[in-house]
């Protein structure tokens, strides 16, 4: 396996960063992950703004070129003769001393991206739906990392972990206001009458509103575009655990598994217990950009 770091292909058992990266020390960094198809890194611009946005944003680099970025990402695929995989950015804060006044660090971050086969579904995930548990913890929308991709990622994955262990398959993260945020690793989206509903992401926010903490990912965006394409539409909304449970139909967006139906939230059934149509028509939508459309998903 060949991995790029800092500008340089070198073998996985070649690549180094510091023990002293802030990456490793603070969990200070951000990370993008994406899946190829036939050669082609799906949405893979979108995945490279957001994050030179979240970097700007929380201030760690303003130096992210999003150009050369995707060209790495392509080398990393033809580097590694994958046309299927999942590729994994991760940007570091790497030599961030604490001491020196905000604002005026000399940064120097790392970068580094491999690429991997893709992760395999079982189909029946698809055809017959998961089950997903609440998280224990809340999201603050208080925290300014919130609604980011950051290297502090370990709640998350305990709260995957507890999901896997009760045979559920995502973990349901709400806010300390108990409103509905998404997944773990994953946006959720509501169906009810007919109409598609999803919680407001950062920076959808609007007036005095207090700030989101859900990730605005990218194929959620993909979802709102093609359902309005199907003339549904999306609300972003506000929603709190009885719409969820009162929906018709409930399903999760990630770039790994596209659309993944829910048809139960700890032991009550959302409508019948299957998987609706909605859910299987964007998620066939979703096929059929990874078949060969367009890769940033732009179907007009």
């Amino acid at each position: 396996m060949k991995i790029w770091v800092n500008g340089s292909m070198v073998e996985a058992a070649e690549a180094r960063i510091s023990v002293l990266d802030a990456g490793t020390q603070h969990g200070v960094g951000l990370f993008e992950t994406m899946q190829s198809c036939r050669g082609q890194i799906v949405q893979m611009r979108m995945h490279m703004e957001r994050l030179r946005n979240s970097a700007l944003e929380l201030q760690l680099t303003e130096s992210l070129n999003v150009e050369a970025l995707c060209e790495a990402l392509m080398q990393v695929l033809e580097a590694n003769d994958l046309e299927d995989s999942r590729l994994r950015l991760t940007l570091t804060g790497g030599d961030l001393p604490g001491l020196q006044a905000y604002g005026e660090l000399d940064r120097h971050p790392n970068i580094f991206i491999v690429a991997q086969p893709p992760t395999r579904y079982p189909e029946e995930f698809f055809t017959k739906g998961i089950l997903a548990r609440i998280a224990d913890g809340r999201l603050n929308p208080l925290d300014p990392h919130a609604g980011h991709k950051t290297l502090n990622y370990w709640s998350r994955i305990r709260a995957l972990q507890k999901a896997g262990a009760d045979g559920a398959g995502e973990a349901l993260w709400f806010s300390v206001s108990n409103h509905l945020c998404g997944g773990s690793v994953s946006n959720i989206f509501l169906v009810n009458k007919g109409s598609l509903f999803t919680p407001l992401a950062r920076g959808e926010e609007e007036g005095a509103a207090l700030p989101s903490p859900v990730l605005p990912g990218t194929v959620r965006q993909f979802v709102i575009d093609q359902a309005n394409h199907m003339g549904i539409g999306t609300s972003r909304k506000m929603l709190d655990i009885d719409d969820m449970l009162d929906a018709d139909e409930v399903f999760l967006t990630n770039s790994s598994w596209g659309v993944l139906p829910v048809v139960g939230v700890e032991k009550e059934p959302i409508s019948d217990g299957r998987v609706g149509e909605t859910a299987q028509q964007l998620r066939t939508r979703w096929i059929e950009l990874l078949g060969g459309g367009s890769p940033e998903g732009d179907q007009n």
